[in-house]
């Protein structure tokens, strides 16, 4: 099984709990969680970016293989750059849309 998470709050909270809820499919022992994916859009941007209060969560879950993607259309509503995010998060132009082709190819879609 896969799962696809999308972080679009700006609550810092609600953030928290998605890289929890992330961290917990990862720890599932029954071993039917083949692969977990987050998707960063709108206020959920923060969560990624560095400096953010959810950076060594992040950092942690990327260590164990879950790919971040940010939505490039927010990076640009929101005046940042790639630059501004944690290293190794890969852009995506539109985070909607990798959402929805991510649920194409089989990913259970999560929002906290």
């Amino acid at each position: 099984m896969q799962s696809v998470i999308h972080l679009v709050s700006g609550d810092e909270s609600e953030q928290q709990t998605a890289l929890a809820i992330a961290k917990n499919l990862l720890d599932d022992e029954s071993g039917t969680i083949d692969d977990v994916a987050i998707v960063a859009q709108a206020g959920g941007i923060e969560a990624v970016t560095a400096g953010g209060n959810g950076q060594e969560q992040v950092r942690s879950l990327m260590d164990d293989g879950v790919p971040f993607k940010a939505c490039s259309n927010t990076l640009d509503v929101m005046d940042l750059d790639e630059s501004d995010l944690i290293d190794g998060i890969e852009t995506v132009p539109e985070g909607a849309v990798e959402v929805t082709r991510l649920q194409n190819e089989g990913y259970a879609y999560m929002r906290p």
